[in-house]
């Protein structure tokens, strides 16, 4: 058995101490916040969150130490027990009757500590400018930053901004492009968007075409983090396998449906193992080993795969697709016509839950068919230089600042992408805002410091930012940005982007911008 880390061994030793004390009284939950009888996803992702706000004054008094998902346990168990499952992809673990999604911390839309009902730290006022530069300033001179940086924070309960220094430079964002992405793809296709795959049978043929809709999540696998909520290719196999059997049919010509997409599918950076090529048909995202996140080896061709192991499965059903070893034939690739005939689907998890993997985990993949479900919404060509159009005037007719901004992909891995700290704050403040709960998901998808995601190691247990900062990191040969949100000292809800360019040492950078964000949660700054 692995050794313990010391704030692992913390945890365990507070937490027999927790299981000792007595529960919290459950609260009243306000009848106006019981859910109607049907809900879309983004309604009830805000129903999740607004319970987390009615039930914050009791947790919150009883809350015991940070738990494995970036939640306090108290907050934890009270939202399971009322069912109010929040941010799904955080990758915790929970106990009891807890269900597996994460529940929505309190903490994500607003202040510890502040009375039910209140928004974003209620009376509590904004940080003061000056007190609040007072003690950024210093820190964004640190030479480890290079020479070029911007900072942003603004106040999420006004809107307004209270700190700002090149906030409207426009320098290359990394992965931090993906806050916009996840924002642009939510607004024009919707939370609720699902990306189906499925197959059709051509009229007076025994042509079966599995086409692809551009789901990344797509999964061929038994087990994994995700077999039980992404869209199964095990299971079109048998759905399909059953529908050709009802039709008579069981020896059929196997093909597939790329044609969704459109331009170059290879991304500008080459191959490379944190993204595969860009098809409208993958399964696993092209991976080669069973990760389901960061680098990997990745296909050559992912929807050729695909439909590889879907012709492996259809026959597993009985049904003879002609690809078998004895033939040495592969499906080859084919478009469905529009008198095609329905065979059977799969859908993907809501756009809502593929936005908080994205984020949690910074896929590429995710990111770049994100992308081009905004362009499909916006009927541009599903391609990069469309994807890319789509993005800016989805944002431009939100009225966000894109002064300099440019999208050249949905990943951040281009380093043409272009965007200011200015931005990228506009963005995390609208995704904030109680007025648009369609949003939700890119605030419950960022990282958590310390906890979940790529900030899992970044933060030392003893920061005052562990636990409390929640945020997009962005990270390429020169560049780090950090973005998201953060609660200050006064119980405050702080939206925050910090953009550097011309870094020579990225884990001194990627420490400075962490204390940035320690500091602004540490800082009472009235």
């Amino acid at each position: 058995m692995p050794e313990l880390k010391p704030w692992q061994q913390t945890r365990q030793q507070v937490g027999k101490l927790l299981r000792q004390l007595p529960k919290p009284p459950a609260p009243k939950i306000p009848a106006a916040l019981k859910a109607p009888a049907k809900l879309k996803t983004w309604q009830l992702t805000a129903g999740a969150a607004t319970v987390g706000l009615a039930i914050a004054a009791g947790a919150v008094a009883a809350a015991g130490p940070w738990d494995s998902s970036g939640q306090r346990t108290a907050e934890r168990d009270w939202a399971a027990s009322q069912e109010a499952g929040g941010g799904t992809d955080h990758g915790g673990r929970t106990s009891g009757r807890a269900p597996a999604a994460a529940p929505s911390a309190p903490s994500v839309l607003r202040g510890l500590g502040v009375p039910a009902g209140s928004a974003h730290g209620g009376s509590v006022p904004a940080p003061d400018g000056k007190a609040l530069a007072g003690v950024l300033d210093p820190l964004l001179k640190a030479k480890a930053l290079g020479p070029e940086r911007s900072a942003v924070v603004i106040d999420a309960g006004t809107g307004r901004r209270v700190y700002g220094k090149g906030g409207g430079d426009a320098l290359t964002p990394a992965s931090t492009t993906k806050v916009a992405t996840a924002v642009a793809a939510l607004t024009s296709a919707g939370a609720d968007h699902r990306i189906t795959t499925k197959t059709v049978i051509e009229p007076d043929s025994k042509e079966v075409i599995l086409v692809g809709g551009g789901d990344p999540t797509l999964t061929a696998r038994k087990e994994g983090p995700y077999s039980g909520s992404a869209a199964s290719l095990r299971e079109l196999a048998e759905d399909t396998a059953r529908a050709l059997k009802d039709r008579g049919t069981d020896k059929v010509t196997l093909t597939y449906d790329t044609s969704l997409y459109s331009g170059e599918p290879q991304h500008p950076i080459g191959p490379n193992e944190n993204l595969t090529l860009v098809s409208a048909l993958m399964a696993d995202e092209g991976r080669l080993d069973d990760s389901s996140s960061g680098p990997a080896p990745r296909s050559g061709d992912p929807a050729g795969d695909a439909a590889k192991k879907f012709a492996g499965l259809l026959e597993k059903e009985g049904i003879d697709t002609g690809t078998g070893a004895k033939e040495k034939k592969d499906p080859g690739p084919s478009k469905a016509s529009d008198r095609a005939e329905s065979l059977a689907k799969v859908e993907s998890p809501p756009l809502s839950a593929l936005v908080e993997r994205m984020l949690t985990h910074s896929d590429n993949d995710i990111a770049e068919a994100l992308a081009r479900q905004t362009a499909l919404a916006a009927k541009e060509p599903v391609s990069f230089d469309g994807a890319g159009r789509a993005i800016e005037a989805q944002l431009k007719e939100s009225q966000l600042p894109l002064s300099g901004a440019k999208f050249a992909d949905g990943s951040g891995l281009d380093r043409a992408d272009r965007s200011s700290a200015e931005l990228l704050a506009a963005l995390l403040a609208r995704a904030a805002d109680p007025a648009h709960p369609e949003l939700r998901s890119v605030v419950t998808g960022l990282p958590v410091a310390g906890f979940t995601g790529t900030l899992v190691d970044r933060y030392p247990k003893d920061s005052p930012g562990t636990g409390v900062v929640r945020a997009k990191t962005g990270t390429l040969t020169g560049v780090n940005t950090l973005a998201g949100t953060v609660v200050d000292a006064e119980g405050r809800l702080l939206v925050f982007a910090f953009m550097t360019t011309g870094t020579t040492d990225p884990k001194a950078a990627q420490s400075a911008l962490d204390e940035m964000a320690s500091a602004v949660a540490k800082c009472g700054c009235r």
